[in-house]
């Protein structure tokens, strides 16, 4: 009797150590912040091999369907990593990384526009990978609100006129979904397709 309840006393602490033990359920200690910085790093080398190493294979698909459509080589697209965060001299401010399940965020700011990019991530095989395609193609299932996004959320609770109206927007408006590839708008894609 006494093993039985030794036993069920490892089992449960187990269960809870597995549950509570991880914001990353997919497995892996990598993080979103992390995979950023390596993105970074990548683009400021130059090194197209490692920049698509630091995103999904649906992004990766995505970069070269926006290469065909410019008629460019798929290089010239990936060579700012989808965002424009990377054109900092430095490494930039990296906040309020939120992860849900496979699905993660990291917000960057974006010092030459004066804004918080929300980047999107999800995990493959336990490394976050910029997640720029299933955001377009619809499949990426956000981790929450970002924190600029609360902000300014709360800026327009508070009455600061029309305005700031404007800027109440949904969890990626700062972000890629609005992006501008060397002079081309891609807009989001629809189911996918």
């Amino acid at each position: 009797m006494r093993t039985i309840l030794l036993l069920s006393l490892v089992l449960s602490a187990s269960a809870l150590g597995i549950a509570c033990g991880s914001k990353n359920s997919c497995g892996g200690s990598d993080t979103p912040t992390a995979a950023y910085k390596r993105l970074y790093e990548a683009v400021k080398a130059k090194n197209t091999e490692n920049i698509k190493n630091e995103m999904s294979k649906t992004t990766q698909d995505f970069a070269i369907m926006v290469a065909q459509r410019q008629n460019s080589p798929a290089e010239k697209v990936f060579e700012n990593g989808f965002t424009a965060t990377t054109f900092a001299e430095t490494l930039p401010e990296i906040r309020d990384e939120r992860i849900a399940g496979c699905s993660g965020a990291v917000e960057v700011r974006n010092s030459k526009d004066n804004v918080w990019e929300d980047l999107p991530y999800v995990n493959e095989n336990g490394n976050w990978k910029l997640a720029v395609g299933e955001l377009f193609g619809g499949s990426f299932t956000s981790p929450g609100k970002g924190r600029a996004a609360k902000e300014k959320e709360a800026a327009n609770l508070m009455g600061n006129g029309a305005a700031q109206a404007n800027l109440a927007t949904d969890n990626n408006s700062n972000s890629v979904a609005n992006a501008n590839f060397n002079g081309t708008q891609v807009e989001p894609l629809a189911n996918g397709k």
